[in-house]
């Protein structure tokens, strides 16, 4: 805790994010609403991988721990946003974000670097303005894997859940020295082609290049050990 002007702030991580009943019950019916749609797992499983990856890939490239710690924040609760409908779920994350930080007393300044990140990390419409959304973006979009697929019927996966599922292995691998970053998939073609996954990722891939950009690399992607970009 520290105090700033007649305010005491509470410094925030995603330790305390992790026991706040707010957040774990916003988190919790994002992912029930999608999952009543069909959608892959965007749950608990989904917020501390994108939570790792991202403060990792800040770490790796030589940011500051804080600044680390909330592109961590900004992957816990990226999807929260889920609760409110799936279209614009970056924005109205962002909303209900800064509300819950603001809760817990957490530097204004820092909630308005967290609002901007979540408020960024769709594909769609996101930009990615600064090193923070940059990380949430690239962690966000590297989550392809088989385990996050809900549907118990292969024979009526949609593309989607195909592709997913397919995904046997994925891995964002930063590297510093060559300033490249650049996500490892391994697919089983039996499941899914490559191609599929360049249809419905392809947007991804573009953005995840951006924020690339962003954190002073160049985005590549390898699969089945087959460099494509």
């Amino acid at each position: 805790m520290f105090k700033e002007g007649d305010f005491m702030l509470e410094v925030v991580d995603v330790s305390k994010l992790e026991k706040n009943p707010k957040v774990r019950a916003y988190i919790q019916a994002a992912d029930d609403f999608l999952a009543a749609l069909g959608y892959t797992e965007h749950g608990f499983r989904h917020a501390n991988f994108v939570a790792k990856v991202a403060r990792n890939i800040l770490l790796k490239l030589g940011y500051e721990e804080r600044l680390a710690e909330l592109a961590a924040i900004s992957g816990y609760l990226h999807d929260v946003g889920n609760i409110c409908g799936r279209e614009m779920h970056g924005p109205a994350g962002g909303l209900i974000a800064f509300r819950l930080l603001e809760e817990m007393s957490m530097d204004p300044a820092e909630i308005g670097k967290v609002v901007v990140a979540i408020s960024n990390h769709e594909e769609e419409k996101g930009i990615p303005v600064d090193p923070i959304t940059a990380a949430l973006i690239l962690a966000d979009k590297s989550d392809v894997h088989y385990s996050r697929v809900r549907n118990p019927d292969i024979i009526s996966f949609d593309i989607h859940d195909r592709v997913n599922y397919a995904v046997r292995r994925s891995f964002l691998n930063v590297d510093k020295n060559h300033k490249r970053i650049t996500l490892e998939i391994e697919i089983d073609t039996e499941i899914s082609q490559v191609m599929e996954y360049f249809e419905i990722f392809l947007s991804r891939m573009l953005i995840s290049r951006k924020a690339a950009h962003i954190l002073g690399c160049e985005f590549g992607l390898v699969i089945n050990s087959v460099k494509l970009l």
